[in-house]
């Protein structure tokens, strides 16, 4: 058996990563809801535990798991450290005293508690003293009902409200205005107004380098001096061939000799990776890492694709939320970059291998397990091969993200 997860952001109100919730799934062939929620919620524990660890998934930030009533009588969740773990009751838990004993116990063990998908009944007034979190989803919810909730918990000051399902940026102010300490959704990965952004020189510098670098011909000398006209990269291109990624016999003490032993394939991977965290100042950090994630996530299915370029399948996974980080319109944006039609058909029209590629990334990340599948079938990949790849991208992502930190 496989042990299959995704992982959604949970954000706080400065938009700074706090947790991920941890969504579990089986196979093809029993695909969450599908399958029974006490075996979904072991599976979990058994996955994460021994196979791939909770900090490998989260980064070493909390981790949202969902708990049925079973499981947490059966005591799951001390499987896991308290300061690791966020004990999720579902909605489906119905309240009574086991439970309330056993939550008493979890909280003196020193176990954070959520109740998920809140449903708002006077009988829960009782747990109310351990419970940390009450998440409301607002595709659930009327405002006013959700307004009228947070008035009748008023007197629990120690809950934390955390909004699930926020889509646009409107409702994120809304919920922030009503007191909600966390947010969970895709509002952070949209365009949050529609204006006119323009690149710095060195941005534009960027982008001039990602077109030169995909020429058939590549033109060394010419990107050589580019680089060696600005300290800035020089320095970051150096830092990169000299790091622990590359194992190299020697120290690169050179551009030209940095740009040849790169080669063209990873000196395209390092500028689309510059290009972007270059324009995602004042944005959300995980704005980045998902962008990572599915740059990797794209390049390996594409390896495994005979005649498809993984540079490519790369950079439309790196450029997949650049309409959400500079604010535009993804057919605008493109009009601007000198990019290759097939990227530009992948990201606009959402058309051809490199946007299947990148639908299957979503999808993973999303936990959308039935159109996974679907995408998965139609690449013909094995049962294990997309949530080894989507850990492997994970991993690479916290890599680079703790690079570009080192360098800023």
């Amino acid at each position: 058996m496989y042990f299959y997860a995704a992982r959604q952001p949970i954000l706080d109100a400065e938009k700074k990563l706090f947790a991920y919730e941890l969504l579990f799934r089986d196979s093809v062939d029993n695909v969450f809801p599908d399958i029974d929620e006490d075996e979904a919620t072991t599976r979990m524990i058994e996955g994460s535990q021994f196979n791939l660890g909770l900090a490998h998934l989260t980064n070493n930030k909390p981790a949202f798991i969902n708990f049925t009533l079973d499981t947490i009588l059966k005591k799951y969740p001390s499987m896991l450290p308290p300061e690791t773990l966020v004990v999720e009751i579902l909605e489906t838990v119905t309240p009574s005293k086991k439970l309330l004993e056993a939550v008493k116990e979890l909280k003196q063990q020193g176990y954070v508690l959520a109740l998920d998908d809140y449903e708002h009944k006077p009988v829960w007034r009782h747990f109310f003293p351990f419970i940390n979190i009450i998440k409301i989803d607002l595709r659930a919810m009327s405002f006013a009902e959700i307004e009228q909730v947070i008035v009748e918990l008023a007197d629990f000051t120690h809950i934390d409200f955390l909004a699930e399902k926020v889509e646009t940026l409107d409702e994120f102010e809304r919920c922030k205005e009503m007191g909600f300490k966390y947010f969970q959704g895709y509002f952070f990965s949209k365009p949050e107004i529609m204006k006119t952004k323009t690149l710095s020189p060195s941005q534009l510098k960027l982008s001039e380098l990602l077109a030169e670098t995909s020429s058939e011909q590549v033109d060394v000398a010419k990107i050589t001096t580019m680089f060696e006209s600005d300290i800035n990269l020089s320095y970051k291109l150096l830092r990169y061939c000299n790091s622990a990624a590359f194992k190299l016999r020697a120290d690169i003490s050179t551009i030209k000799q940095g740009i040849v032993t790169l080669g063209n394939y990873e000196l395209k991977k390092f500028l689309s990776l510059l290009f972007i965290a270059s324009i995602s100042d004042n944005k959300p950090q995980e704005l980045l890492r998902l962008a990572m994630v599915r740059a990797h996530f794209c390049e390996n299915l594409a390896k495994l694709d005979n005649g498809c370029d993984s540079s490519m399948a790369f950079l439309t996974g790196m450029l997949s939320l650049i309409d959400a980080i500079l604010d535009q319109d993804i057919k605008t944006i493109m009009e601007q970059l000198p990019l290759s039609a097939e990227i530009k058909e992948a990201l606009i029209n959402k058309k051809g291998k490199l946007a299947t590629f990148l639908k299957l990334a979503i999808a993973y990340e999303r936990g959308e397990w039935e159109q996974e599948s679907v995408l998965k079938s139609s690449l013909q990949l094995s049962e294990n091969q997309v949530p080894t790849i989507y850990a492997k991208a994970i991993n690479w992502a916290h890599d680079q993200i703790s690079f570009i930190g080192d360098n800023d």
